[in-house]
């Protein structure tokens, strides 16, 4: 009995998932970008995030892949969300964009682009070492649960305190509707 990789070699549909993500991701950022509608933009966010979390499971980091789903495309984009329906709308006015500032904020992107490109090639690479343990999803959370503790709960502690300060921030926006 043939299988499909009798007709499609394995490392071909790799490849071709690979591409997929990578098309995901880009496409993602693209639309994080370029529309004009804030909330597209988080749409946009998320689908690059998705597409990074992607790439992480092709690449055979599921603990990793799992996290940025959950705390980028879930909890950040989230985030984001709430503080866009929190805001004022766009349309009861602001400030205008400035020649100058885009100007100026274009100039810094390039430059930044050229300085990061300039360091990636002038970088001599070492090989990748061998990774000393087996890091798994399990052997993770056995090590930060044990060894990293007082980390694990200072983070979730910094977390708490985000949270309260963002309900305040909103009781505060509220109250000042109400004078």
């Amino acid at each position: 009995m043939n299988t499909i990789a009798d007709f499609i070699p394995p490392i071909l549909v790799a490849q071709g998932i690979f591409w997929i993500l990578v098309l995901i991701t880009l496409s993602g950022a693209v639309m994080a970008v370029v529309p004009a509608k804030i909330v597209h933009n988080v749409l946009g966010l998320a689908q690059s995030m998705f597409g990074v979390a992607g790439i992480y499971l092709y690449l055979g980091s599921q603990f990793v892949s799992m996290m940025q789903l959950l705390i980028y495309v879930g909890a950040i984009c989230v985030t984001y969300i709430f503080a866009i329906m929190l805001s004022p709308p766009m349309e009861l006015g602001g400030e205008k964009p400035v020649l100058f500032k885009m100007v100026l904020a274009l100039l810094t992107s390039v430059v930044t682009f050229i300085a990061l490109v300039v360091m990636l090639i002038k970088t001599q690479w070492a090989p990748l070492a061998a990774p000393g343990r087996d890091w798994t999803a399990k052997t993770l959370g056995q090590v930060l649960l044990t060894r990293y503790f007082l980390v694990f709960e200072l983070i979730s502690l910094v977390l708490v305190v985000a949270i309260i300060g963002a309900i305040m921030v909103t009781n505060l926006g509220v109250s000042r509707e109400r004078k």
